[in-house]
């Protein structure tokens, strides 16, 4: 399980308005139908998106980003006649793997509460961008094209309910320094065998200079 993302350069608004958010959408289900990506949740902000996938194999995962992020740069600046005015996006994209147990389940409802968390709506599922809109409201064929794919843990049937519910600032923390370190998110064990695996030593020590031996006063 990855979770992905992508921030505006400069901070910048990617979504200004509706038509800017169905217009990723359309982007994101081609990405997802050209390389056969699952998609399990997703989230779009006005300035950055989450995405929860699940890549086959081996280079997927940058296969799908590569498409995904050049296509949708290119049609927003033609969109907004923009073209040749600088990048979209501040740079390549982040990401960290999850554990699949109640880590995969935390990292969703850290995706999918993202719109509560920022005040943009009073219950998540009224926003309109996300994978959580998708399953409360159950849209017709035409009012999405987004194609959700089936998650490898069962989802609570409160789901919702718990989406909804304030996030314990411990697993906000977390999450968060997965975001800053790709770091992987799960348990200890689990976590030390991804680390080895992948190499991703870095992103478990901590920052900043090693302190240094304290130095002995010399005898005379």
């Amino acid at each position: 399980m990855y979770h992905v993302l992508n921030r505006a350069n400069a901070r910048m608004r990617i979504f200004s308005t509706d038509g800017d958010y169905a217009a990723f959408e359309r982007v994101l289900a081609q990405a997802c139908e050209r390389t056969q990506m699952p998609l399990l949740s997703y989230c779009l902000m006005p300035n950055h998106w989450h995405l929860v996938l699940c890549p086959r194999k081996d280079g997927d995962l940058s296969l799908f980003m590569g498409w995904l992020t050049m296509t949708h740069t290119q049609r927003w600046h033609t969109h907004h006649r923009t073209i040749g005015s600088g990048h979209l996006y501040q740079g390549r994209f982040k990401s960290f793997i999850a554990q699949r147990d109640s880590h995969f389940l935390t990292l969703c409802r850290y995706v999918e509460g993202n719109a509560l968390r920022a005040h943009l709506v009073e219950r998540a599922q009224q926003w309109r961008w996300s994978s959580l809109w998708l399953r409360a409201n159950e849209p017709s064929k035409g009012d999405s094209d987004i194609c959700l794919s089936k998650w490898p843990v069962e989802r609570p049937d409160d789901w919702i309910r718990i989406v909804n519910k304030e996030q314990p600032y411990d697993e906000l923390r977390k999450l968060h320094a997965c975001v800053r370190r790709d770091r992987p998110f799960g348990d200890p064990t689990w976590l030390a065998r991804a680390v080895k695996r992948l190499g991703l030593e870095s992103s478990i020590r901590p920052r900043g200079r090693p302190r240094k031996a304290a130095q002995h006063n010399k005898v005379s």
